[in-house]
């Protein structure tokens, strides 16, 4: 079975996210955009469990889908069977390491609300998960993993966003400069990792040692309307089973749906505050040093990969998974209509083209540009295969400030 997965999310109960993280509302955004299978996000808050466990009904296969009678009338309009969703959540771990103070994010996907009770259980002597539904542990990665595998040897483990560069493995100020490092003889157990909104597949197969690994993406939505930024193409037995083999060995991966990596908040080096932003030679050309304030830079996914690549820029690996970069469909018909993604005109475009055209992938991915003119006009068209093509202007984000894709030469 084909279909689009988003498996690293977060509910209302994280930190910095919509009050609209409701299983019923990702469900209803999932089936808008065309995503088959989303992840629970933070399986570890006892409160977002208990309210899975009320509304979702297990398959018998490892995934899980809303009840009937919590599925939105709008929701019923869009075809297919409804969205799956497989238990997950992100740990955020905080601690010292030969020396150094870490912080790795770490994504867990389970096969049973059970599985995420018991890892919960074991999670809560650690530290406080009633807080926040990513918590924050003092917990070494290489123990979170091995807690995992005792607990539920099924569950997977997926470092996650592994080039940002706060709170990653391979992150500039957060990690390590290896994934064996991190996790030392348990290593053999990580067979996925996460690219990131700020970095694409090519910028990760530069670096030979990665070439053992998956690789997949994910949104890290905060919100619903946020879901399938990015995402994986699977072609898969609909199962956690299913599941798990693709992820895990890349047998039904099909490949993956990104950002432009320049879009990402933190592709470049800079300083948000002084409004710097400069490439890795930049960067280097200054030591490391904003030129406005004289403080550290926050060093970028681009130049980070720079630092670990033993292959040139441009490489592309032989088995290497295909990938697709897209902007959101919003986003698109903001750069054609002139007015923000929020305003009455570009989202009353956004749910027509969705009722006349099809999900919103399918939008991005298949329809023909004619049908696409004949509902939206010839400039939305024209923008949405700029961005199949590839053909668009890419400003570079930096230290927390998204970049920009411009999807029209004006000049």
């Amino acid at each position: 079975m084909k279909m689009i997965a988003d498996l690293h999310i977060h509910s209302r109960f994280s930190m910095a996210t919509s009050k609209e993280g409701t299983p019923e509302n990702l469900d209803f955004w999932a089936r808008k955009k065309g995503i088959s299978l989303i992840g629970t996000g933070d399986f570890t808050h006892p409160v977002w469990r208990e309210e899975l466990k009320e509304r979702l009904v297990s398959e018998g296969n490892g995934l899980y889908r809303l009840r009937d009678e919590y599925v939105k009338e709008e929701s019923r309009k869009f075809p297919g069977e409804g969205t799956r969703f497989v238990v997950s959540g992100e740990i955020s771990s905080i601690y010292k390491k030969n020396g150094k103070t870490r912080k790795v994010h770490n994504v867990i996907l389970l096969p049973s609300l059970e599985a995420a009770d018991a890892m919960a259980q074991r999670l809560e002597k650690i530290g406080n998960i009633h807080s926040d539904g990513r918590p924050i542990l003092g917990l070494d990665s290489h123990d979170l993993l091995e807690m995992m595998l005792d607990v539920c040897p099924e569950g997977i483990l997926i470092p996650a966003h592994i080039w940002t560069p706060h709170f990653s493995v391979l992150g500039a100020k957060s990690g390590f400069d290896s994934v064996e490092e991190c996790f030392e003889e348990l290593t053999p157990y990580v067979h996925t990792l996460e690219t990131g909104l700020s970095s694409d597949p090519a910028m990760n197969w530069r670096i030979s040692k990665l070439d053992r690994y998956q690789l997949v993406s994910n949104s890290d939505a905060h919100s619903p309307s946020k879901l399938g930024r990015e995402a994986n193409l699977l072609d898969i037995d609909c199962s956690y089973e299913g599941l798990y083999r693709a992820i895990q060995t890349g047998e039904g991966l099909e490949g993956t749906v990104e950002f432009f990596p320049e879009e990402g908040k933190y592709h470049f080096d800079g300083h948000r505050k002084c409004g710097v932003s400069l490439s890795p030679v930049e960067a280097e050309r200054l030591g490391g040093i904003c030129p406005v304030c004289g403080k550290k830079l926050t060093m970028g996914v681009d130049h980070r990969v720079e630092q670990l690549a033993d292959r040139a820029e441009g490489f592309a690996k032989e088995d290497g998974k295909k990938y697709e970069s897209l902007v959101p469909l919003p986003e698109v018909i903001s750069a054609c209509m002139g007015y923000s993604t929020a305003s009455k005109k570009v989202q009353g475009y956004f749910e027509k083209m969705l009722q006349t055209l099809g999900t919103e992938f399918d939008i991005l991915r298949n329809v023909p540009s004619e049908d696409i003119k004949s509902c939206a006009g010839e400039r939305i068209a024209e923008g949405i295969e700029n961005v199949r093509t590839g053909n668009v202007k890419r400003i570079p984000g930096y230290d927390g400030e998204y970049g920009k894709i411009e999807l029209f030469d004006e000049n």
